[in-house]
């Protein structure tokens, strides 16, 4: 495991040490999986925004609905 060393302001610095102290769980602890959600949050933020566009694509949208009738003549045939 690598270490990283970071300044924080006091306030944050503070919740951290009382929040990590309520939980009882060390504050590196704390801030790898505060880090992890927000990063996964983020990730999720991307998809949406990335299908919101293809969404006001409308070609996008023409070959996708034309792939769902294939799709639909297929499973019609079986």
């Amino acid at each position: 495991m690598s270490t990283f060393t970071s300044s924080l302001p006091d306030d944050l610095l503070q919740l951290l040490a009382d929040k990590a102290k309520e939980l009882s769980v060390p504050k590196n602890t704390l801030i790898e999986k505060a880090l992890r959600i927000y990063l996964e949050q983020l990730n999720r933020a991307a998809y949406v925004k990335s299908y919101k566009q293809m969404a006001a694509d409308t070609d996008t949208m023409l070959i996708a609905e034309e792939g769902m009738a294939d799709y639909l003549t297929q499973l019609d045939e079986e």
